[in-house]
């Protein structure tokens, strides 16, 4: 992918259309911190046949007291847009605090393309089974990165896309309406013509983390890496999850990513769980990391079942 990214942006530059304005709307901020919080949230399994009335409400916990398994994968973390691999720190302590190894890889932001062969590059590097989790846009990144990495064994998704091969976000995002993103982005120019997007400060609180406390999400808001414009106008990878086993974790309230473009996602994915928090917003796990881990957790469990 490395010298062909360049090529590819010039390639998809000019098929943007009126879409392009939808596409920065598409994506959403990684924010994660130590706190855990007790709220109400649902989780069920998940198929093409699911119906509301087979859910069961269940309540949030701090992570349990879940040993890593005697062939412990490594967890890398892949933060979205408008964050920072620092806001994996809250569901980083509990695993640590379980004897997990983690890496937050430092997601560029430039191209879907050249974001997944750089994140596919670290888990290449890791020997031994490793569990992808990915937030919003980050999700499309462990989702190409995954592909021709044997040792990916599971993937998480955290208020995250889960795209099908060759689908454009803006597409998968607007299947159903509740996103408020767009009016929210500030853009500055850069050399190339793309422009690098950022959330206003003033709207970040409301818009990403309404769950957060405001003087934390001041720090986020002010911490924020941008994201090129490009990359909501690219084709996505391989649809990995179609192989490797999932689980997705969204909040209901989330301002990004409409709650039933997550539902339906997980739902195609044929995830082996999905976790809904009631209340909760696009950064939910900023006060709720005991929700990630434990998704991890199980993945881990899952993985490490003979077959």
């Amino acid at each position: 992918m490395g010298n062909t990214v360049d090529d590819r942006a010039t390639e998809h530059r000019a098929r943007v259309s009126r879409r392009s304005v939808l596409t920065a709307g598409v994506l959403g901020v990684a924010g994660l911190a130590a706190a855990t919080h007790t709220s109400a949230h649902t989780s069920y399994p998940t198929n093409r046949s699911m119906q509301e009335d087979t859910m069961s409400t269940t309540m949030s916990t701090p992570a349990p007291n879940s040993p890593a398994p005697t062939s412990q994968p490594t967890v890398v973390l892949v933060h979205g847009a408008f964050a920072e691999s620092g806001s994996w720190n809250g569901v980083i302590r509990l695993l640590q605090g379980q004897g997990y190894t983690a890496v937050a890889a430092a997601n560029p932001l430039r191209s879907i393309a050249g974001d997944s062969a750089f994140v596919s590059s670290i888990v290449s590097s890791v020997k031994g089974p490793v569990i992808l989790v990915g937030h919003s846009y980050g999700g499309a990144i462990i989702t190409g990165a995954a592909a021709g990495n044997d040792n990916v064994k599971a993937l998480v998704f955290v208020s995250a896309f889960a795209p099908e091969e060759g689908e454009q976000l803006a597409d998968l995002t607007g299947k159903f309406p509740g996103s408020t993103l767009t009016g929210t982005l500030a853009s500055v120019p850069l050399s190339d013509g793309s422009n690098d997007l950022y959330i206003r400060q003033d709207a970040y609180y409301q818009q990403f983390e309404a769950d957060v406390p405001a003087a934390q999400a001041a720090l986020d808001a002010a911490t924020q890496r941008p994201i090129r414009d490009f990359a909501f106008t690219e084709p996505t990878g391989p649809a990995t999850w179609k192989t490797i086993p999932s689980w997705f974790a969204f909040a209901d309230q989330d301002k990004n990513i409409p709650v039933a473009v997550h539902r339906y996602m997980a739902q195609r994915a044929n995830a082996r769980e999905a976790v809904e928090v009631k209340g909760g917003s696009h950064s939910f796990a900023v006060v709720q990391p005991g929700i990630v881990a434990n998704l991890i957790f199980k993945a881990a469990a899952y993985i490490a079942q003979p077959r």
